[in-house]
């Protein structure tokens, strides 16, 4: 392949991508899934029309989401996935990353101008967003969780308060990794909800607290003695980290440790190569989000109070983490 073939591919993968979207958002491996189809008993069944419906579940097939038998279509065992009904569905970050591609579209007027026009959505869709969100985070964060788990010398710990929590991916992975450590989940009362779904799930409800709050507004809960900010600070501004390692600070009991997973960028800002793309990520999600250096981070936790600020781990998929002690 040619040099300016690869580039071509990758303009192509575009199509790919939005392709896999809209049978998400149509919800198409959930129906196929529960029973196989023709084009035209789900184009009836979804409301779709049948020819363009044929076409969309084609390159389905092509793509090996899909078998097709004459005329009838079945997922594969890679297709199930992307259904509702499978026991581990990524459906719900495709669902997220519809919403990332509305973002995407806004990124050259982005470049121009600086800053996200991302306007506030209304309630409902707000709490639909945010149930997709973590859905998917969820479902991506299982195993990646569990590599941190290992990786981190938890022993030491008996007390974890998960700030930001979402539906608890972390907590759960700690606490099985540390049968002695309990857990505070503090995050916003309808996340709350999730987390206790989950947490019950996994038949950890007896070492868990929760506490609902805003991190940008209300104090953790105090008394730990291993805080985390999962995948927090990139959305955040330098300022509202620097607040919020503050109140972490203040939560932690003396000799306690705050640790940080994140994309961590190297001085040039360049590497890990996931976290520049995640950096326009924010510049078109958020109002202030960005990737930061270690160099930053350091800085801001010891303008909090913070000492013995380390990069324990650096990696290519937000697996970088950075402890810092409270003294």
């Amino acid at each position: 392949m040619n040099e300016y073939e690869a580039i071509l591919a990758d303009m192509w993968n575009i199509m790919k991508g939005r392709i896999i979207l809209t049978a998400a958002e149509l919800d198409i491996f959930s129906h196929i899934h529960k029973k196989k189809a023709t084009a035209a008993e789900l184009a009836s069944g979804l409301g779709l029309d049948t020819r363009a419906a044929t076409r969309l579940l084609d390159c389905l097939v092509a793509f090996g989401l899909l078998k097709k038998d004459y005329d009838i279509y079945e997922t594969t065992g890679l297709g199930g996935y992307l259904s509702k009904y499978h026991a581990e569905t990524v459906l719900p970050f495709l669902h997220h990353f519809r919403h990332l591609w509305e973002n995407w579209s806004a990124l050259t007027e982005v470049v121009r101008k600086g800053g996200s026009r991302k306007k506030r959505s209304s309630p409902q869709r707000s709490k639909a967003d945010m149930k997709a969100f973590i859905g998917a985070m969820h479902a991506i964060g299982k195993d990646l969780s569990q590599e941190i788990a290992d990786f981190y010398d938890l022993s030491r710990f008996k007390r974890l308060l998960d700030i930001g929590g979402a539906s608890g991916t972390y907590t759960i992975a700690f606490l099985r990794k540390n049968p002695d450590m309990k857990a505070v989940i503090f995050d916003l009362h309808d996340v709350i909800g999730l987390a206790k779904k989950q947490i019950r799930k996994e038949g950890l409800h007896g070492r868990v607290r929760f506490a609902a709050g805003d991190f940008y507004k209300d104090l953790p809960p105090a008394g730990a003695d291993l805080a985390l900010l999962s995948a927090i600070i990139h959305q955040n501004t330098p300022k509202q980290n620097l607040a919020l390692f503050k109140k972490v600070h203040r939560a932690l009991v003396r000799g306690g440790v705050l640790l940080i997973r994140d994309h961590i960028m190297d001085e040039s800002r360049t590497n890990p190569p996931a976290g520049t793309v995640f950096a326009l990520n924010m510049l078109v999600g958020t109002h202030g989000g960005d990737t930061y250096t270690f160099r930053e981070v350091r800085d801001a936790l010891e303008k909090a109070g913070f000492s013995s600020v380390k990069l324990l781990r650096t990696g290519p998929k937000m697996d970088c983490l950075v402890e810092a002690t409270k003294q």
